[in-house]
């Protein structure tokens, strides 16, 4: 069985939901992005990084994004997967952030996942369906 991390950053609770939702859907191990480094990568066959739009669309930048930046030139290795929440906007935050991946050859599962402010029935079935797309070989 693969080993999951699924890792997130949340200041409302809704992108929260989200990662627990997807890590009950792959028996992951949950952590909060201040929790999370690069020693612990290596742990993992495939990791779920969550993040919610900030300001103008863009990755929290106190906790979540320097955690990401210190782990991200480790992933080309791993299966990967993105998610997150947002009020406004159309989702460009999860787009660029998708795109820098790609760049990096960090293999996608799937497209970001967004949600809506809290997730609804239909978001957190996309997430479990993400959660189990992560723990398929």
């Amino acid at each position: 069985m693969a080993k999951i991390a699924v890792v997130y950053w949340s200041g409302s609770g809704n992108t929260e939901a989200m990662a627990e939702e997807i890590a009950k859907a792959c028996n992951g191990d949950l952590y909060q992005a201040s929790d999370f480094n690069a020693n612990l990568v290596a742990d993992y066959h495939a990791i779920a990084f969550g993040c919610p739009a900030m300001g103008a669309e863009e990755l929290e930048d106190i906790e979540f994004e320097p955690m990401f930046d210190s782990v991200k030139g480790n992933l080309p290795c791993k299966k990967i997967a993105l998610f997150g929440s947002y009020d406004w906007g159309d989702g460009e935050w999860m787009r660029e952030w998708q795109e820098e991946c790609e760049n990096l050859g960090i293999q996608m599962v799937a497209d970001g996942l967004i949600c809506h402010l809290m997730p609804d029935k239909e978001g957190l079935a996309a997430c479990r369906q993400l959660g189990q797309l992560l723990d398929s070989e």
